[in-house]
C-alpha cells in the first residue's frame, strides 16, 4: 500500500465510520476505485488499525464522560446496550461475511437507508430528551438492538441505525448522534478485539496443521515469520502510522462538524447523499468497475 492510498482510505475512514453514510459501503467503494487489494491480509490490519486510530478521537473528545468514574451509570448503559451486537457477532459471523461480499445488496441498502433519513426528522419530531443522564438502561438496550440491524444490513451504517434507535426512545438528534458515537467505543474495541483474534487464531491453525505436501509448498512461510515480516516492511509501517494519525484527526474534526451540522440542519442533506452514492455504486457494479 502506498503512502496517498493510506491517506485516501485513511480519510474515508474518518469521515464516515461516525456520519449515518455508512463506512462499510465507502471502503467497498474506495479500495478497487485507488487499486488497493481488499482482500490482501495487510489492507484488512491496516482497516482494522485505522478504526482504533478513530475510536480514540471518540474518546479524546468526550474525555469528562468516558474517564469520569464517579458516574457508574454512563458504562452500564454502554454494556448494556452493545450485548445485542456482540450476540450478533457470534452467532452470525458466516452470515456477515457473506454479506459484506455482495456489493448489489449493500448500495441498495445505501439507497434505502438514505430514504429512510429523508424522512426521519418528521418522524420524530417531539423528542424531548436532550441529557446522557435521562437515557434508562431499557432505551439503551433498545438502542443496541437497533444496532444489530446494521450488522445484519450492511450498508445501512451502525451510526444510522443507533441514532434512528435513539430517537425511538425520545433522544433529541444531537443526543442520539452523541450516543451512537460513545456506543461506537465498546463496539468497535470489541469488532477490532474479535477480527484481531480470528486472524490469529487461523494463522497458528496454519503453521501447526499442515499436511506434508502443504509443508514441502512452503505453506508455513504463508502463516510464518516470512509473512509477518513483510506485513510489517518499511513501506507498510509507515503506511500504517501515517494511516492512524490521519484517521484520528478526521474523525475529530468530522464529529464536531457533523454534531453542529445535524442541530441546525437534520438528518435530511445525508439522506440525499446516501441516495446519489448508492446509485453510482450500482453503476459502476453495472459497468464492471466494481466486481
Amino acid at each position: 500500500m502506498t503512502t496517498v492510498q493510506s491517506i485516501i482510505i485513511s480519510v474515508v475512514e474518518g469521515l464516515t465510520e461516525f456520519l449515518p453514510i455508512s463506512s462499510t459501503a465507502h471502503m467497498k467503494f474506495t479500495n478497487p476505485l485507488i487499486g488497493v487489494d481488499a482482500e490482501a491480509p495487510f489492507t484488512q490490519m491496516f482497516e482494522v488499525v485505522i478504526q482504533l486510530a478513530a475510536i480514540l478521537a471518540v474518546v479524546v473528545l468526550y474525555r469528562k464522560k468516558f474517564f469520569n468514574f464517579k458516574k457508574i451509570s454512563f458504562y452500564s448503559k454502554l454494556v448494556v446496550a452493545v450485548i445485542p451486537a456482540l450476540i450478533a457477532g457470534v452467532f452470525l459471523k458466516s452470515y456477515i461475511n457473506s454479506a459484506l461480499g455482495n456489493l448489489t445488496a449493500i448500495a441498495c441498502i445505501m439507497i434505502g437507508g438514505g430514504v429512510l433519513l429523508l424522512f426521519i426528522d418528521r418522524i420524530f419530531k417531539a423528542n424531548t430528551i436532550t441529557e446522557e443522564e435521562k437515557i434508562t438502561n431499557k432505551s439503551a438496550f433498545i438502542i443496541g438492538c437497533f444496532q444489530v440491524l446494521s450488522v445484519l444490513l450492511p450498508g445501512l451504517s451502525r451510526s444510522a441505525a443507533t441514532i434512528i434507535g435513539g430517537m425511538s426512545q425520545k433522544l433529541t438528534r444531537s443526543l442520539a448522534a452523541e450516543f451512537s458515537f460513545f456506543l461506537a467505543v465498546p463496539t468497535m474495541m470489541a469488532a477490532s478485539a474479535k477480527s484481531c483474534y480470528d486472524a490469529c487464531k487461523d494463522n497458528y491453525l496454519g503453521i501447526n496443521n499442515l499436511t506434508e505436501e502443504q509443508a514441502k509448498l512452503g505453506f508455513g512461510e504463508i502463516f510464518g515469520k516470512d509473512n509477518l515480516n513483510s506485513l510489517f516492511n518499511y513501506n507498510n509501517t509507515i503506511a500504517l502510522i501515517i494511516g492512524c494519525v490521519v484517521s484520528f484527526i478526521v474523525a475529530l474534526l468530522a464529529i464536531k462538524f457533523f454534531i453542529g451540522f445535524v442541530k441546525k440542519y437534520g438528518f435530511k442533506m445525508w439522506g440525499v447523499y446516501r441516495i446519489i452514492v448508492g446509485i453510482i455504486m450500482l453503476l459502476l457494479i453495472w459497468r464492471g468497475v466494481m466486481k
